[in-house]
C-alpha cells in the first residue's frame, strides 16, 4: 500500500477553512488560488529571525510560523495535517504545527542527554512522530518516538544501530524505520565538530517500527568508509534512495547516490565523472518524484541540481543553481530552493534552509 505523502492545493484549501483564508493578505490568497502545490521550509527572515514558510510551487510565500531557532529538516503527515520543523544539529527543539493555525504550535524538547539531528518522519497514520537523535554520552544513534495524539509526549526510543544518524523515513506500510547513519561522532560540547573522521562508520539500516529490532544493516564498503550516508527517500517500488557527503580527499570521485531495498545489497549509481566533480563530493538533499520516476539531488557546495532516471540511473538533466538548498517533487520535475532566497527562480527576501517538504 502506498501512502499519500502530500495533499494537493484543493485539499490544502479545503483543510484550511474560511478563517485561515480570510486571514491571508490578498497577495498570498491570490498565490494560493493559482497554485498546484504547497510546500514548507525553514527560513531566515531579513531581520535575522527564523520561521517556517509555506510557499507555492511558483515560489510565492503564503504564510509564516515563527520558530525559536534555526530549523533544518521538515516532516508532514497527510493523515493529520501536522507539520514538524526540526532544529539544526545539535539543536534540542522540534516544533509541530498545523499550516492553517487551527491549533497552537507545540515545541518538543529533546531529552537532557539527547539532541536532534535535524530530521524525522511520521507514521503513515500520523499517530507517531519519529526523530533521529544522538545519545551523545553513549555515542550511539537513537530514534525518539513521540505520541502525536498526546501533545507529542516522548514515549520511547529505539537504537539506530550506528552513530550519527541523520535523515530517516518510514516505509509506506509503516513497518520499517529507515535510517541513514552518517557514521560521524559529534558531541554538543564541541558544537558541530566532527570527532572521528579517521574512524567513520557510515551505514543504512532497517529497523522494525513495532519492536525496534534490527532488520538489516548495510555498512558501506571499506574503501568508502569516509562516505557519510546522509539523506533518504522512497520510490514507488519501495526502493530506498540515499545520498552521501564525502569526508575524504577533495580530488577523490566517490559514488554519491545509490539505492537498495529490503533483502538487497546497496547499489551505487555510476554518475558521470563531470557530474560528480560538479557536485563537489556533497549532496545536500535528495527527493523522489514518484509519478515521473525520477530522482533529484542538490549540492550547495557545487551549486548544482541533478535529475536522475530512477529506472536506469542515467542523468537526465543538470542545472546550475548557486547555493542550492532543498528539493521536493513538483507536478513536473522538482521544486528547488536556495540559501540566497530563490524558490524555483522566484526571489524572496529570505534565506531558505536546507530542506523542503511538500504538504
Amino acid at each position: 500500500m502506498m501512502r499519500s505523502a502530500a495533499i494537493d492545493r484543493r485539499d490544502f484549501v479545503r483543510a484550511a477553512g474560511l478563517g485561515f483564508l480570510a486571514s491571508l493578505a490578498p497577495k498570498s490568497l491570490m498565490a494560493l488560488e493559482r497554485a498546484d502545490a504547497v510546500y514548507a521550509s525553514g527560513i531566515r527572515a531579513a531581520d535575522g529571525s527564523f520561521a517556517v514558510a509555506t510557499v507555492t510551487e511558483r515560489g510565492e510565500i503564503i504564510d509564516q510560523v515563527k520558530l525559536p531557532a534555526r530549523a533544518h529538516g521538515m516532516a508532514f503527515s497527510a493523515a493529520t495535517g501536522r507539520t514538524v520543523a526540526f532544529a539544526r544539529r545539535p539543536g534540542t527543539y522540534a516544533m509541530t504545527f498545523d499550516p492553517w493555525h487551527k491549533s497552537e504550535p507545540i515545541v518538543i524538547s529533546a531529552r537532557e542527554d539527547r539532541h536532534f539531528y535535524g530530521h524525522g518522519a511520521f507514521s503513515p497514520d500520523g499517530r507517531f512522530l519519529y526523530a533521529s537523535e544522538n545519545d551523545f554520552d553513549g555515542n550511539r544513534g537513537m530514534i525518539g518516538i513521540y505520541d502525536a495524539s498526546n501533545r507529542f509526549t516522548r514515549i520511547g526510543e529505539f537504537e539506530t544501530y550506528g552513530i550519527g544518524p541523520h535523515d530517516m523515513t518510514v516505509s509506506d506500510d509503516g513497518r520499517l524505520l529507515i535510517v541513514a547513519n552518517g557514521g560521524i561522532e559529534t558531541h554538543p560540547d564541541f558544537g558541530r565538530t566532527k570527532l572521528n573522521l579517521g574512524e567513520m562508520q557510515p551505514s543504512l539500516v532497517l529497523v522494525d517500527a513495532a519492536t525496534g529490532a534490527l532488520i538489516e544493516k548495510h555498512v558501506l564498503p571499506a574503501q568508502w568508509a569516509e562516505l557519510s550516508t546522509r539523506h533518504v527517500d522512497l520510490d514507488d517500488k519501495g526502493r530506498i534512495w540515499f545520498a552521501c557527503q564525502y569526508e575524504g580527499h577533495r580530488k577523490d570521485l566517490p559514488p554519491l547516490v545509490g539505492h537498495f531495498a529490503k533483502g538487497e545489497d546497496l547499489s551505487f549509481i555510476d554518475l558521470p565523472e563531470e557530474t560528480t566533480r560538479r557536485l563537489a563530493n556533497y549532496v545536500g538533499a535528495i527527493a523522489v518524484n514518484r509519478s515521473e520516476g525520477i530522482v533529484g539531488i542538490t549540492s550547495p557546495k557545487g551549486g548544482t541540481s541533478v535529475t536522475i532516471d530512477a529506472r536506469t540511473g542515467k542523468v537526465l538533466a543538470e542545472t546550475s543553481v548557486p547555493d542550492a538548498a532543498g528539493i521536493a517533487p513538483a507536478k513536473s520535475g522538482f521544486a528547488v530552493s536556495t540559501y540566497d532566497g530563490d524558490f524555483l527562480s522566484t526571489r524572496s527576501d529570505v534565506a531558505w534552509d536546507q530542506h523542503i517538504v511538500r504538504i
